[in-house]
């Protein structure tokens, strides 16, 4: 029988859960992911195995030779090898193996070398896969804690194609960093982008069938993997996208792999790196390679090392304080020539600094490649509740007629559900901010018909009208809707700076009637 998206997503929470005496739940998915991962191609071996040994009747008839041939050419897409072969320890470095093995020492290291084992012997698709493993280390997890992982994750029905979906293991995975990301906060927000911010930026960049679809920033691969969905929900073939991703940190690009693996999206690379420093996806002569598709959530404000001499700096260098204009700029010599497009998540800052920032976006709004200014609410984010835009971009010459010479400004800043930790997006929201994307607007730059619109300010903003503001993009000074909104934050101010005075003022006298009683050092 079908296994369901609740059980699955139950009995892998049970898993996370024995971890809860031995380490934070920030941490759970270094153990977890690549445990799941590690079950997911054994169980789909092992179910290949038996289907090739019953397609294979006069198997036995066979050199071991012969028989490995014609399994892994017709049935076996990746190999889980033998460790120790042709001695009294060799064993299959298989969960099914180990597991049998988890009341005795070492059961650690059995683990390590197993899934090393893996990696070495298909090196093409998962080497460096399962990061450095110290979980697996005595020290950090005993023998005990993570035998309890491992038992209670076999409860999960098996996990291959046979017995359930990709769909349903996709889902499953995504469940779980979700999870690990509402209940951790900063450390798991900084590679997980919520789903539905996701969704609305794919949706704006709408990839198409045989497009290379490219995240300098991936994480955890939800934008990558968003494409392709967003591609097979309106019929076309999500498998035919080119799927590349950059991550700085190697453990968050093996959880991207595993997540991409794990929605049968096997079209992808993904590169280790910083991609400012390093960028790992480059053509032949060492220039920045081009992709149709791109689309980030990078950190935000990152302290870095600026460009010294880098033909990606147009328009300037960004300061060393923030890199969040080196990463648009990045993503803009990314783009394609012919229907190269980006979105991007930044702070609002990025719509007004000064400095080296806005000298660097006046010059993107000269080369006329800013399509459209998305304000979201706030504390969509787990790692920060500022609010934040999307920025869209096309390449030079590829806007559509229409919105040539000018920007589009969307305010979304209000729509948005109340979650347990954060604000959300309904399905809702994320349509009408799509509508409103796609409106048409009269020659005063207003929607054409905004009551049978979204029902969200929007407005086509001229590049003279910008450019007579000094380049900022402020979404308050074109929408005055924002407008009246950023004067409401400003009162608020306000009577946040008179009552911080009040709580001064009553602290210090506190503080002189206690010393006046003899109280000394008191200070709250």
């Amino acid at each position: 029988m079908a296994v369901t998206q609740q059980e699955i997503e139950n009995r892998l929470w049970d898993a996370a859960d024995e971890l809860r005496v031995a380490m934070p739940e920030a941490q759970y998915s270094s153990v977890v992911f690549p445990l799941m991962f590690w079950k997911y191609l054994s169980d789909t071996w092992e179910h290949q195995h038996q289907e090739f040994l019953a397609d294979n009747e006069d198997v036995e008839g066979l050199s071991p030779e012969e028989a490995r041939e014609i399994e892994y050419r017709d049935y076996q897409s990746f190999e889980i090898p033998l460790i120790h072969p042709g001695t009294v320890k060799e064993r299959r470095a298989s969960w099914s193996s180990i597991l049998a093995t988890v009341t005795q020492p070492g059961l650690g290291q059995r683990v390590r070398t197993s899934l090393q084992a893996i990696e070495t012997a298909n090196p093409d698709k998962f080497s460096r896969l399962f990061g450095n493993m110290t979980w697996a280390s005595e020290e950090v997890l005993s023998r005990e804690v993570l035998a309890a992982v491992m038992q209670a994750m076999d409860r999960t029905p098996k996990m291959h194609e046979g017995n359930m979906s990709h769909d349903v293991l996709g889902g499953a995975y995504e469940y779980l960093l979700k999870r690990f990301s509402d209940g951790s906060g900063t450390r798991a927000g900084q590679f997980f982008t919520p789903r539905e911010v996701v969704e609305l930026i794919v949706e704006v960049l709408e990839p198409k069938s045989f497009e290379s679809v490219y995240d300098p920033t991936c994480g955890s691969g939800g934008m990558l993997i968003a494409s392709a969905n967003l591609l097979k929900a309106r019929g076309g073939r999500g498998y035919t996208l080119s799927l590349n991703g950059q991550e700085a940190v190697a453990e968050t690009a093996g959880v991207a792999r595993m997540n991409l693996f794990m929605h049968n999206l096997t079209e992808f690379k993904v590169e280790v790196g910083d991609t400012l420093k390093d960028p790992r996806f480059t053509k032949a002569d060492g220039t920045i390679k081009q992709f149709d598709v791109i689309l980030a959530n990078p950190p935000y404000s990152l302290k870095w090392k600026p460009w010294a001499k880098d033909p990606r700096a147009i328009g300037g260098v960004a300061p060393q304080s923030t890199a969040d204009w080196a990463f648009v700029q990045h993503m803009i010599a990314s783009m394609g020539a012919e229907r190269g497009r980006a979105g991007v998540v930044l702070p609002h800052g990025v719509l007004f600094r000064g400095g080296q920032e806005a000298a660097i976006r006046q010059r993107v709004l000269d080369d006329d490649l800013l399509e459209a200014v998305i304000g979201l609410p706030a504390n969509l984010f787990y790692n920060t509740d500022i609010p934040t835009a999307i920025l869209v971009f096309r390449a030079p010459g590829t806007k559509a007629p229409e919105r040539q010479g000018g920007v589009l400004f969307i305010d979304a800043s209000k729509r948005f559900a109340k979650a347990k930790n954060r604000n959300t997006l309904t399905a809702a929201d994320i349509a009408d901010v799509v509508t409103a994307y796609h409106s048409k607007f009269d020659a005063d730059g207003n929607q054409v018909d905004p009551d049978g619109g979204s029902g969200l300010a929007a407005r086509f903003v001229p590049i003279t009208e910008i450019t007579a503001n000094g380049y900022d993009l402020n979404i308050g000074r074109y929408i005055k809707q924002a407008a009246a909104e950023q004067e409401d934050l400003g009162t608020l101010i306000d009577a946040y700076t008179s009552a911080r005075a009040e709580r001064q003022k009553a602290e210090q006298h506190m503080l002189t009637v206690l010393a006046a009683a003899g109280i000394e050092g008191f200070h709250g």
